[in-house]
């Protein structure tokens, strides 16, 4: 057999040795958190309970609320409510459970312990599981598994034909079917041929056709199309029996007759029957072109189904639908979509997932004679696809052809190859097969061959016998594949088209009827030998058929002969060709020679022209088709058969020339085609690796072929990748060369000699120890034997008959495998490759070469082994570890498994590839990124197979390299962040913890690296030299440190030197950093290696720097509290503690860790000292990033030793424990539990992504995205190259970004189910409870070292400042169990911490302990009522009263109550309960006060709950929630503090509202208290004296006034205690309330509040403050002038309320002050609704007029508003002080509103009997006050008579004139207006008519003399006004309203004529000398009819 040939068919069939690593799935590469695996380990998590998620039980609680509403209890029974009713509320109810033990005095330390243990059970292993991984497009260090090497099919389709039928049946009808691409002119399948007649039609021909193979049945075939495109065609083509007469005669029956007239037409049917049957009887075996049709792919395709074309050429019929089919879809019709360089065309051309659809195809055309061509073809499909086609137009032939089309399901049943060979799952051979169609692709594909196939088709296309003589028209071609020349040597290679044998020995085609120049559309299919001979050739016999039967004449006439040989100088012949026909038969030995040679005396067609057009395609992966290759395997195997001289092609090289040949060659091999070097890849780089590994004995010398070799292999390689852009990884690994290397590279067998090792050969799996210790187990490497195709036997010693009987042996039995089986691991351990004997000098080993070949290269070799260097060292990595394996040198010590020379090699070459990264990085990112990571993955693998002290040597070799390049760089980020990826990749491995020597403790070490033999005799536990060292080494980057745990050193460096804020340009890299340990971290988290707790903490000790590392970037952290209301986050370092111990220390480290020596020791146990935040400012970390070192931080606190951090803690100094303990403060917020509300709120949002938007961008514009990620997305074809090459910082950049992210949120499915939901908030609350443990834990360390130390006291504020930050945030009831635990331990140890000097804290711990007394979840309501019983009862303990715990519970119940809104007191009431149950069960204390003052104050605090009940009852009636607060805080008259916490929530409710006035009041109340207890405490000048000075600012300031006798003093313990009750207190209270009156537009006010304020500030000579409140005076006095007439500040109504329904309202009066311009319709509309919706709508109603309401006339059980509009009153004399609009609206206590009357009842009557009464009401306080209603105290009322209200209106109508007519700017229009209505003749009551009816006679009542002259006056003084007024009037008009002026003046006239006698008559009596009476004019008129009304 042709060794090319056996090579080919081994290379095919041979065992893939794949190397496993065993542990590798374990290396922060596959770390399951950044997989989709975090499903299952979250899996069995406990379901936290949060009092968020819990709602309350809201039933029964509802129904009490509305109970309560109803009966609305009267407010003043009592003070306070009744203690009575309360006090039963209380005792009746029930406590929660009691806690076991709580009042027994147990020692601290049992508490403790109890404590931690309860804490410790049942903790969730892996923190990192409930922690989703950071958001990483894809980490680095993964590498994917290539894809395994396989037959490539593009997209498959299955086509079934189901049945075919015309309108008459008389003869067999021929199909077949293929498909064409017009666009590309191609076919792009081979035919399918495909039989649909009945058997009795099939009779006809019995004598002709052999009787048919199963295999030739197939009615349904599958295709592949690896580029589908719109212009794919299925071209269906039918035959016939040949017969007399045209092609268009024979169709004619065919179109005329119709199925339906078969009887009609029987005779004529039954004469063409009878001529059929003659046809097929006499030309049975011939055959004619018929019809054809064409079907448009992929409008089926897409419509798949409705097809929008000319219904009579397809039709569709949906009722057979197959259903069944479309619910499988198919995958691997992907195949190899990877591979296609362009995309294929639009979406539409999925051909993977339409619905499957039957087509009926109704027309065909028939074919015409002279248009059989392909060409002719083309051009009918592209006219198929105009609307106006020119096929349309010709006569159908109609039929019915059916036609299933479908997806190809994956694994098909009963599925033949190409060859005819079952693909597995063939169950039974009887059945019909279903045939694969060979593709011909449209364009190149580039996949290497992995099966045999060896396939040529034949197409005969045209002939052209015009110039022959004689008759030859209706000609056939018979085609046969000879071996010989004899005509017995035909050989039965060519395949059968339908219902025939399975391979004939000829085959003939198609006759045009009397054509002589015919053309023909045959495809003529063979099976090629697999060795071919010169003497094998291809024969054409051309016939003359006759077709009418004559005597004497033959069936058909040879009338030519030609002949193609197969081989031409040893390669296959194939291609185009145009040939000479012979008149007569070839002579001998012709087949050797080509018919174009002129072979003499032989007759020739037309002279010996070409006159028959043939076309010969070959499909083999055998045969090269290409001369460059064809050349270089011929040389190569005549190396091996050592045969000379060897003729190549036309040439004979003798053995002298053979090694320039053969150089020449290999060098050639760069001219070749691309494609079939792909195809045959496997094959050339083993043949070049055969070079390398055993250079060829050429003329008995030994010739060096390695470094041509090397070149070649370089060279083809690039080629590859330049080429095969679409099939990179991420890393820019070629995914061809990557699975050859992973699969088929095995190192040469190296013996010429022995066939390649049997199945024995490479068996067993193989355990090798990576550790020089039996301590650890043994990883191993697995070589999983990999067996070939099932079921094949590839033991090719037996000697089978012919090369191609030895071919089949090979390849197995007929069946074919798909499915890739080429690795059944196969397990026999027979000894290693027994056949090795003689050791040949010849043999090198590969790797060893490769490197020398590598270090050795210069120039352009170099360069492009460069650009691929990750392939070579791949390669170079499989053959170490076959070497090792194949030399049983696995279990060998690591130091002498590879000589010197070797290593030395190594070495050289990492360091010139390090120095190429470092000079090259700016010019080639690209290419140094790639040779980044392929160095890094290349060190990683080494340390699994070297000793590992030579690895480390390397990476330090490395880093030298890269550190003093950072020095000289401007910006080194690119170049740091080249070298994260390198460390990173290099921490992936699987046995990065144990190359930390985990270990082995911080003993100097022998060697500068150590190898970890070295450490191999340290005993694992802790020895006892750890106690005794320095502790600090362990948690710093220090030398011992550093040089011990090498690889995690380098980690942490990193981290520091990049999170360093004073490290320039390394912003960028924050988050690629922190991910990189996040990884590392999360990796060991879930590693089964390490998850025994001892382990995990010998694990944690590697990153006990990170605690230090992270406390210095504090100040940079996210600051995650800013969410909360609290007041940011503490910073325990501010700049003046920090001052004195800052100094250069991390610089300096940064310093020497950038130029990578190593860190000096620093001398203090802190060298990691906080450096002075002060002068700089930092930047902050984004979120995400933050939140991943925190979590990374929590990791080592919870799994490092306690003791060693305890010892740590104990080192540190104050300030350095206090930035830890803001660490954790931050902690706390950081993974607070966000609820469930909050992820269904985020669901729609992709809430991680767009939090860190901000840091993408940032990341993006400072270029930390390298150009690999630039590659990865290239090829995912979501970036277009920018012009620089990478997209650094580039506007490319962004926009991708951009783009990218709104990709994202589309595809990912946006909203998530109800139980992801679920899932999310469960994983997320574990995660806050776990977190919030680990806190706790870390709390108590850091206590336990303050009780060791004694000095740290100072700490403890801190520690209780993270605990009760704890409390304050969403906690599970777990936690919060723990941490009540823990602190009512710090209490009882540490009590005087609260009592005396937090006391800030202990108001906190009040707050928060009562806060979850009233949770709604059991547990924790029983442990905060018992951490609150312990902390009142250690406050007795220490001095006989709690005053100060009292104090706060009561002060916290307070603000609990004004600002919670969810509060709930029934739960509350629970835990009082409990308390006084504790207070009774108490037996130590039962004979103490105590017991009694529990009891009081539980009632007291009861009793705030009742009033806060009837608060929460009336949270939408404003106004009466303000008076029970208002209640309240009187109630508070004695508890300044108290007090002072309710104005303020007053104060704040008001602010809600926009009630700035009523809300600057509170303030200013709250000053005034404040300063009256103030002026108590310290004497001091520039201080208020107390609320007195208050009174300018509002009279009401008065009521803060501490006079009453229960005042308690402010020097008792525990009041006044708050901090407002101090200096800056009331100055903030003061610049609040001037705040609030300015934005009430009080400014007056403002000035006020300032008069108090500037005294102080000019006493403390703060000019800073003073300038700006001079400022704020300044914009205040500025506004008035400019705001004056426009400034609007309250309307005022009176409002009675009526009816028992309202409870403590009725019949009560207020005045409501409502906001500026309200109308009365507006405030009685939403009364009336409030009370409608409270009671009822139909029971509320409001009373319309403002007379005093008769109670007897209201029905009993409705309810009443009666609502009025008021005015501010004032007597004549105050009006001297109320001059400005200010004046006149501030401190009201008085208002009035006047109602009409008449004496007989009505409202209103004649002028003479019209009454008036005015209602003047006072108020109990003045408005603006800290409320917006006030009760009227007190109503007068004053009647005027007939007389008097004439005077008002007069007077009022004369002011209106003198007031428009002095207007200025003058107002034309009010001025008429005025005066139209004055003078103005018609109007009705006007002027004269009331002077007719008061003057016309002198009144006999003496009493109203006085009256009538007041009204004659008021009348003159009218008289005059309208004068002014109408001269104004005529100095404003215009010309056009001069008649109008006229008009005015004649009536003003008229007017003043009938007034004239009226006005002038005086009363005489009045004008007597001075009576007594003068004195007291008017007082008399007033007593007369006033009725006093108190």
């Amino acid at each position: 057999m042709d060794p090319h040939v056996r090579d080919c068919i081994r290379s095919y069939t041979e065992d893939w040795a794949i190397v496993i690593r065993k542990y590798h799935k374990l290396g922060t590469g596959f770390n399951p958190n950044t997989l989709d695996k975090q499903k299952e380990r979250q899996k069995g998590l406990p379901k936290q309970v949060f009092e968020s998620d819990e709602a309350p039980d809201g039933n029964n609680y509802q129904d009490e609320q509305d109970d309560l509403k109803r009966r609305s209890m009267s407010i003043d029974d009592t003070p306070r409510g009744s203690w009575a009713c309360s006090i039963f509320d209380l005792k009746n109810s029930l406590p929660d459970a009691l806690l076991p033990n709580l009042l027994d005095r147990t020692p601290n330390e049992e508490i403790d312990r109890q404590n931690d243990d309860q804490r410790k059970s049942n903790r969730h292993k892996e923190l990192f599981a409930l922690h989703p991984s950071p958001d990483e497009e894809d980490p680095i260090e993964r590498l994917s598994v290539p894809d395994v090497p396989k037959e490539h099919f593009g997209q498959r389709l299955l086509v079934k034909c189901l049945s075919l039928k015309f309108e008459i049946e008389i003869e067999p009808i021929f199909a077949s079917l293929a498909l064409y691409d017009v666009k590309e002119k191609k076919k792009i399948s081979e035919n399918f041929y495909f039989d649909l007649n009945s058997e009795q039609m099939k009779g006809l021909l019995r004598p002709h056709v052999p009787p048919a193979a199963i295999t030739t049945l197939a009615r349904s075939a599958i295709f592949s199309i690896t580029y589908p495109s719109q212009d794919v065609f299925l071209v269906i083509k039918l035959e016939k029996v040949l017969q007399q007469g045209d092609i268009g005669e024979c169709a004619e029956p065919y179109m005329i007759f119709k199925e339906a007239d078969a009887t009609k037409n029987k005779e004529k049917l039954e004469k063409l029957k009878s001529q059929a049957d003659q046809f097929c009887q006499r030309l049975g075996k011939y055959r004619m072109p018929f019809a054809w049709t064409a079907i448009h792919l992929m409008n089926i395709v897409s419509s798949a189904g409705s097809l929008e074309r000319d219904s009579t050429e397809v039709e569709i019929s949906t009722g057979e639908r197959k259903g069944s089919w479309s619910e499988r879809r198919n995958s691997s019709i992907v195949g190899r979509r990877s591979l296609e360089r362009t995309t294929s065309g639009d979406d539409s051309c999925n051909l993977t997932s339409f619905r499957p659809a039957t087509l009926t195809v109704t027309n065909f055309f028939k074919q015409e004679g002279d248009r059989l061509s392909d060409e002719d073809l083309y051009k009918f499909l592209a006219d198929m696809r105009r609307p106006s086609s020119v096929l349309r137009r010709l006569r159908p032939i109609t039929a019915q052809l059916k036609i299933d089309i479908s997806p190809a399901p994956e694994n098909p049943h009963y599925c033949l190859t190409p060859e005819l060979l079952q693909v597995k799952l063939y169950p039974d051979s009887r059945v019909r097969p279903t045939r694969e169609i060979l593709e011909f692709p449209a364009r190149d594909v580039y996949v290497p061959n992995t099966t045999y196939r060896n396939l040529l088709y034949i197409y005969p296309q045209s002939l052209n016998f015009a110039n022959r003589q004689g008759s030859a028209r209706n000609i056939t071609v018979k085609v046969q594949f000879m071996y010989g020349e004899d005509s017995s040597n035909a050989m039965p290679v060519i395949f059968g088209k339908s219902s025939c044998s399975e391979f004939s020995k000829e085959a003939y085609t198609a006759v045009v009827y009397h054509n002589r120049s015919p053309d023909f559309h045959e495809e003529i299919k063979v099976k090629l030998p697999a060795t071919l001979t010169d003497h094998h050739h291809l024969l054409f016999t051309f016939y003359h058929v006759s077709c009418q039967q004559k005597q004497n004449t033959p069936l058909e006439t040879p009338v030519g002969y030609t002949w193609i040989p197969m081989l031409q100088n040893g390669r296959l012949k194939t291609g185009q060709f145009c040939l000479p026909v012979s008149l007569e038969k070839p002579p001998q030995a012709y087949s050797v020679l080509s018919p174009e040679v002129p072979l003499p005396g032989m007759k020739w067609v037309d002279n010996h022209k070409g006159v028959f057009s043939v076309e010969v395609v070959a499909v083999s992966s055998v045969h090269t088709q290409d001369p460059y290759l064809d050349k270089f395997f011929a040389l190569v195997n005549a190396l091996d058969e050592h045969m000379f001289p060897i003729r190549i092609g036309d040439m004979r090289i003798m053995e002298n020339n053979l090694e320039n040949e053969l150089k020449s060659s290999i060098s050639a091999l760069n001219s070749s085609q691309l494609e079939p070097v792909v195809r045959f890849l496997h094959l050339l780089l083993d043949k070049l690796i055969l070079l390398v590994v055993r250079p060829p004995v050429i003329a008995g010398q030994i010739v060096n072929l390695g470094q041509a070799s090397f070149e070649a292999m370089a060279s083809i390689i690039n080629r590859l990748h330049k080429n095969l852009e679409g099939s990179h990884d991420q890393h820019g690994r070629n995914s061809l060369l990557a699975s050859y290397i992973y699969y088929a590279f095995r190192l040469p067998n190296t013996y010429p000699t022995s066939p390649s090792p049997g199945p024995g050969g490479l068996g067993g799996s193989v355990h090798y120890a990576t550790m020089a210790r039996s301590a650890v187990r043994p990883a191993s490497l697995n070589l999983s034997r990999s067996r070939s195709l099932s079921n094949s036997n590839p033991d090719i010693s037996g000697t089978p008959t012919s090369p191609d009987d030895e071919v089949r042996s090979i390849i197995g039995s007929k069946a074919v495998d798909r499915s890739c089986n080429r690795m059944s691991s196969h397990t026999e351990t027979s000894s290693f490759l027994q056949t090795l004997t003689g050791r040949l000098p010849t043999k090198k080993l590969f790797h060893e070469e490769l490197a020398l070949q590598w270090v050795v290269c210069s120039g352009s070799v170099r360069e492009s082994a460069l650009q691929q260097a990750w392939f070579f060292f791949e390669l170079m990595v499989k053959s170490m570890v076959h070497h090792l394996y194949f030399n049983d040198k696995l279990d060998a010590p690591r130091k002498s498994r590879f000589p010197e020379r070797f290593m030395d090699d190594i070495l050289a070459l990492v360091s010139t590839i390090a120095s190429d990264i470092v000079s090259r990085f700016q010019k080639d990112t690209e290419m140094v990124e790639r040779l980044n990571t392929s160095l890094a993955f290349f060190l990683n693998d080494l340390l699994s197979v070297m000793d590992r002290g030579f690895v480390f040597s390397l990476i330090k070799s490395c880093y030298k390299q890269v550190s003093s390049k950072l020095y000289s760089l401007p910006n080194p980020s690119v170049l740091v962040s080249l070298r994260l990826d390198f460390l990173r990749i290099i921490c992936s491995h699987e046995h990065y913890v144990t190359l930390n020597l985990p270990c082995s403790l911080l003993t100097p070490p022998a060697s500068p690296s150590p190898s970890v033999s070295s450490a191999a005799s340290q005993s694992s536990g802790f020895s006892t030299n750890a106690q005794d060292q320095k502790i600090a080494n362990m948690f710093e980057l220090s030398v011992p440190f550093r040089q011990q745990h090498y690889l995690a050193g380098l980690v942490l460096t990193e981290l520091a030197v990049i999170l360093d804020p004073d490290a320039d340009g390394l912003f960028g890299l924050h988050k690629k950093v922190i991910n990189m340990v996040h990884n590392l971290l999360s990796s060991h988290d879930s590693d089964p290696r390490y998850s025994d707790p001892q382990i995990k903490a010998r694990v944690a000790m590697l990153y006990l720097p990170l605690i230090g590392i992270i406390m210095e970037t504090v100040p940079q952290l996210y600051d995650f509290t800013e969410s909360h209301n609290q007041r940011g986050r503490p910073l325990g370092a501010t700049t003046e503690d920090c001052d004195s111990e800052s100094g250069s220390t991390i610089s300096q480290t940064v310093a020497m860790a950038i130029a990578g020596t190593s860190v000096p020791q620093l001398t203090r146990p802190g060298s990691f000292l906080l450096t002075a935040t002060s002068g700089r400012q930092h930047t902050t970390f984004s979120a995400e990033s933050s939140r991943s070192l925190l979590i990374c931080l929590l990791w080592v606190l919870k799994n490092a030793d306690e003791t060693v951090l305890q010892k740590w803690f104990t080192d540190l100094s104050v300030l350095q424990l206090n930035r830890l303990l803001d660490l954790l403060y931050l902690c706390v917020s950081c993974f607070e539990y966000k609820g469930k509300k909050v992820f269904e709120r985020m669901n729609s949002l992709t809430f991680k992504k767009s939090k860190d938007m901000r840091a993408k961008l940032e990341e993006a514009i400072l270029g930390s995205i390298g150009a690999r990620q630039e590659m990865v997305r290239r090829s995912r074809g979501q970036l277009e190259r920018s012009p620089s090459g990478s997209a650094f910082g580039s506007q490319e950049n962004l926009r991708w970004r951009k783009d990218m992210t709104h990709w994202r949120q589309n595809t990912e499915k946006l909203d998530k189910s109800r139980a992801e939901i679920e899932h999310e908030a469960l994983i997320d609350g574990n995660l806050a409870t776990e977190a919030n443990l680990i806190i706790l834990d870390t709390l108590e360390i850091v206590v336990q070292t303050v009780s060791v130390t004694e000095s740290k006291e100072s700490i403890l504020g801190g520690v209780l400042k993270v605990l009760l930050h704890s409390m304050a945030c969403n906690q599970s009831a777990l936690y919060l169990q723990h941490c009540f635990a823990t602190q009512r331990a710090l209490v009882s140890k540490f009590p005087e911490l609260l009592f005396e000097e937090e006391t800030e804290q202990c108001a906190d711990l009040c707050l928060r302990l009562l806060r979850h007394c009233s949770s709604s979840v059991g547990t924790i309501r029983s442990h905060a009522s018992a951490s609150l019983y312990l902390l009142m009862r250690q406050n007795f303990e220490i001095g006989n009263n709690f005053a100060r715990v009292k104090m706060q519970v009561t002060m916290s119940l307070s603000s609990l109550v004004g600002t919670s809104q969810n509060f709930n007191e029934e739960f509350l009431r629970r835990s009082l309960k409990t308390i006084l149950t504790y207070a009774e069960e108490d037996l130590e204390l039962r004979e103490t006060t105590f017991p009694d003052q529990v009891q009081d104050l539980v009632f007291n605090l009861h009793m705030i709950l009742s009033d806060t009940v009837k608060m929460k009852e009336h949270q939408e009636d404003p106004e009466m929630l303000i008076d029970l607060m208002y209640r309240i805080a009187k109630g508070y008259q004695t508890s300044p503090d108290l007090r002072l916490t309710w104005l303020q929530n007053m104060a704040g409710k008001h602010s809600e509202r926009s009630n700035h006035a009523e809300a600057a009041q509170c303030l200013v109340h709250s000053a005034a208290l404040v300063a009256e207890y103030l002026s108590m405490l310290e004497d001091r000048k520039y201080l208020p004296v107390g609320c007195v000075t208050f009174q300018n600012i509002s009279s009401n300031a008065l009521e803060e006034s501490a006079v009453s006798d229960d005042v308690v003093s402010p020097d008792e313990e525990g009041i006044c205690s708050g901090k407002c009750f101090t200096e800056s207190g009331l100055v903030g209270l003061l610049e609040q309330a001037a705040a609030s009156f300015s934005m009430a537009g009080m400014y007056e006010a403002v000035n006020e509040v300032y008069k108090v304020l500037i005294p102080i500030h000019e006493a403390n000579r703060d000019a800073k403050k003073l300038s700006t409140i001079h400022g704020k005076l300044q914009e205040a006095f500025s506004k008035i002038v400019h705001q004056d007439g426009k400034r609007m500040f309250g309307t005022y109504f009176r409002v009675g309320f009526y009816g028992t329904k309202f409870g403590d309202l009725d019949e009560q009066e207020f005045v409501y002050k409502e906001p500026a311009i309200t109308k009365l319709a507006e405030i009685s509309h939403r009364l009336e609704g409030f009370y409608g919706e409270r009671f009822g709508e139909d029971v509320v109603e409001v009373v319309k007029d403002s007379n005093p309401v008769d109670k007897c006339k209201l029905g009993p059980s409705k309810a009443y508003i009666q609502i009025t509009y008021v005015e501010p009153y004032f007597d004549t004399y105050e009006m001297k002080d109320r001059i400005t609009y200010f004046d006149k609206n501030y401190n009201l206590r008085r208002f009035m509103y006047c109602t009409p009357f008449t004496l007989d009842g009505r409202a209103h009557g004649e002028l003479h009997e019209q009454f008036k009464r005015k209602t003047i009401l006072t108020t109990s306080h003045a408005f603006p006050y800290i409320k917006t209603r006030v009760n009227v105290v007190h109503k007068e009322e004053i009647i005027l008579t007939p007389v008097e209200v004439a005077i008002e209106d007069m007077q009022k109508k004369t002011q209106e004139l003198a007031f428009a007519t002095h207007q200025d700017p003058a107002d034309p229009k009010m001025l008429q207006m005025v005066l139209q209505g004055s003078v103005g003749t018609t109007v009705n009551q006007g002027p004269l008519e009331v002077a007719q009816v008061f003057l016309s006679e002198i009144p006999s009542d003496p009493k109203l003399f006085r009256h009538h002259n007041k009204l004659r006056l008021c009348f003159k003084d009218f008289t005059k006004r309208c004068e002014d007024a109408l001269r104004k009037n005529k100095s404003l008009i215009g010309p056009d309203q001069r008649e109008y002026q006229r008009e005015l003046e004649r009536n003003y006239h008229r007017l003043k004529e009938a007034l004239q006698p009226l006005t002038s008559r005086k009363i005489p009596q009045l004008y007597k000398a001075a009576l007594p009476v003068a004195c007291h004019r008017d007082s008399f008129s007033r007593i007369s009819l006033r009725k006093m009304d108190l």
